[in-house]
C-alpha cells in the first residue's frame, strides 16, 4: 500500500521542526449512526469535503506496509463523554463499523494526502480510553461452513 504525499507534505514529514504537521481526521460510519462521526486530532475543527470535523484528542497509528500480512492500525480515543460509550453499547461493540482515515495539511485541506477506509473491530473500553483495531476482515481464511464434523463436534460419527 504505497503512499504518495504532495511535496509540501513530504517536506513536513522530513522536517525536524515542521511548520505545520499533518492533521489526522477520522470519519466513523455505522448502520446505527444517522450521521457519521467526524473528528480531527487538533485543537480546532476543520472543514473537509464540505463536512465539519470536530476537534477531539485521539491517537491513531497508520497501517503498516508489510507484505506478509494484512494492514493493521490502532485507534485510541479518550473516553470523555457518555455518547461514545452509549453508541458502543447500542451497536454491540461497534460491530460493522468502518473508519476512514484522512491526512491533510491545515493550509490546504482540499488536498487529501492520505485516505484509507478500514474496518473497526476489537473495541475495548476502560475508564479513560476507548481503543480498537483498524484493518480488513480476513474473509479468505475463514471456514466455508460454520459446523465441521470432527470427533470433538460429532463424536457419534467416529
Amino acid at each position: 500500500m504505497p503512499r504518495s504525499y504532495s511535496r509540501a507534505a513530504r517536506e513536513n514529514l522530513n522536517a525536524t521542526s515542521a511548520d505545520e504537521p499533518l492533521l489526522m481526521a477520522l470519519e466513523i460510519t455505522h448502520p446505527d449512526l444517522a450521521e457519521p462521526v467526524r473528528v480531527v486530532s487538533d485543537t480546532q475543527g476543520i472543514t473537509l469535503e464540505g463536512h465539519e470535523f470536530v476537534a477531539c484528542p485521539f491517537r491513531c497509528t497508520l497501517p503498516d506496509d508489510m507484505d506478509t500480512r494484512q494492514p493493521r492500525a490502532r485507534l485510541e480515543v479518550d473516553n470523555v463523554g457518555r455518547e461514545l460509550t452509549q453508541w458502543l453499547d447500542d451497536s454491540r461493540g461497534g460491530q460493522g463499523a468502518k473508519c476512514r482515515m484522512i491526512q491533510v495539511l491545515r493550509s490546504s485541506p482540499e488536498v487529501i494526502e492520505f485516505d484509507l477506509t478500514l474496518d473497526l473491530s476489537n473495541l475495548v473500553i476502560n475508564q479513560s480510553v476507548v481503543s480498537g483495531e483498524l484493518g480488513f476482515v480476513d474473509t479468505l481464511n475463514r471456514p466455508a461452513v460454520n459446523l465441521q464434523y470432527r470427533p470433538e463436534t460429532a463424536p457419534g460419527l467416529f
